[in-house]
């Protein structure tokens, strides 16, 4: 499982997918998120600015990235 330490108080789930590489750019990351590609904790999430706190945990195309302070 990779990490992604937080700058500030929270990273939105777009972000994320950019910060690691994981898409493009923001156009490629909503096709994504809106596709139903993400997990956050377990569950698919659609929303591109769903707020992602330390502990969550993303799942995309079999990567998993633990956000942590």
């Amino acid at each position: 499982m990779e990490e992604l330490k937080l700058r500030g108080e929270y990273i939105t789930l777009g972000q994320l997918l950019k910060a690691m590489g994981l898409v493009e750019n923001g156009v490629e990351a909503k096709e994504c998120i809106q596709d139903g590609e993400a997990k956050v904790n377990g569950e698919v999430d659609t929303r591109r600015g769903k707020k992602l706190y330390d502990g969550d945990v993303v799942s995309f195309h079999g990567t998993e990235i633990k956000v942590v302070r």
